[in-house]
């Protein structure tokens, strides 16, 4: 078990103590609805493209991926929730512990998030980031790749009912997310390794990850 498992395995231990059971019951059935919908297995994945992306980096630069390929020969696609989600904080802050590693060579590291840019900033600022980024305004990036989805009506007031007002955090009033994935991408846009999950507890085996670059 990595020290991100065992960092996940004390959060599930401190969020089955602390959250109502009818939000833990809300939790848990929005995971089974969204495995039943079929993510996993519709999205784009290890053997197919990635599209080429344009997006704002919370740095205040725009990141073009074909200028990326100019400069690295792959490229490790991060999408994340949100600042208010301590499973984001925890893998991002795994990410940048091991970010050597990760971008050892001509490799490059970008997370990706719909949240509005001053929440990613925060993000960085409190886990103490320093890979980019990137802003994916109304999920359109995490849509063309089929790892978009719509928080169910039935989850919603959970969420609000712990402070977490997508449309704030979003500016969208569709309460739409991407699934946790992590994508490596080389030149040619290929997908070579995938991880998607729609269980948001789950997160990639880093030392996988690296072992797959």
């Amino acid at each position: 078990m990595t020290n991100l498992q065992k960092q996940i395995e004390n959060l599930n231990n401190e969020m089955s103590s602390q959250l109502p059971k009818e939000t833990l019951l809300a939790f848990s059935n929005s995971i089974v609805d969204l495995k039943n919908k079929g993510i996993e297995n519709n999205c784009i994945k290890e053997g197919m493209k990635v599209p080429r992306f344009v997006l704002k980096s919370v740095k205040g630069t725009i990141i073009d991926s074909d200028n990326l390929f100019g400069e690295y020969d792959k490229i490790v696609i991060v999408f994340f929730r949100g600042v208010w989600c301590p499973y984001c904080n925890l893998e991002l802050r795994a990410l940048q512990t091991s970010l050597d590693k990760i971008e050892n060579g001509k490799v490059k590291l970008l997370a990706v998030s719909p949240q509005k840019i001053k929440h990613s900033l925060s993000m960085m600022e409190n886990n103490e980031i320093s890979f980019d980024i990137l802003f994916d305004e109304n999920n359109v990036f995490a849509q063309q790749l089929d790892i978009s989805f719509q928080l169910q009506d039935f989850v919603v007031p959970h969420y609000q009912q712990l402070g977490i007002d997508l449309r704030e955090y979003n500016g969208d009033s569709q309460n739409t997310l991407p699934v946790p994935a992590v994508f490596v991408v080389d030149k040619n846009y290929n997908i070579t390794y995938s991880f998607v999950d729609t269980n948001y507890m789950n997160r990639i085996d880093i030392d996988e990850l690296i072992m797959n670059l």
